[in-house]
C-alpha cells in the first residue's frame, strides 16, 4: 500500500471515528476499527511532529541569516589603494 499523505489519514481516521461512534459495529470490528485507527493517530502524530521540526529549523534559519551582518571592505584593506 502506498504511503498516505497527512489529509488521506485524517479522513480515514474520521471515517473510522464515525462509524465507532454509529455504535453499530460487532465487537471484534469495533475492535478492528479501532486498531487501525490508533495507528492512523500515530501516523498523523508522527506526520505533524516531522514538520514541526522542519517549520522550527527553517525559522531558526531565517533568524540566523538576518542576524549576519554584511561584509564591509574598510578603505585600508583595498587593494586598488583607492
Amino acid at each position: 500500500m502506498a504511503k498516505r499523505t497527512f489529509e488521506q489519514s485524517l479522513e480515514a481516521l474520521e471515517k473510522i471515528v464515525d462509524a465507532l461512534e454509529t455504535g453499530d459495529l460487532p465487537l471484534e470490528k469495533a475492535l478492528k476499527k479501532f486498531d487501525e485507527g490508533m495507528n492512523l493517530s500515530r501516523q498523523c502524530s508522527a506526520m505533524l511532529d516531522a514538520t514541526e521540526k522542519k517549520v522550527t529549523q527553517l525559522i531558526a534559519e531565517t533568524v540566523d541569516s538576518e542576524n549576519e551582518s554584511p561584509f564591509e571592505i574598510d578603505a585600508d584593506e583595498n587593494p586598488d589603494g583607492q
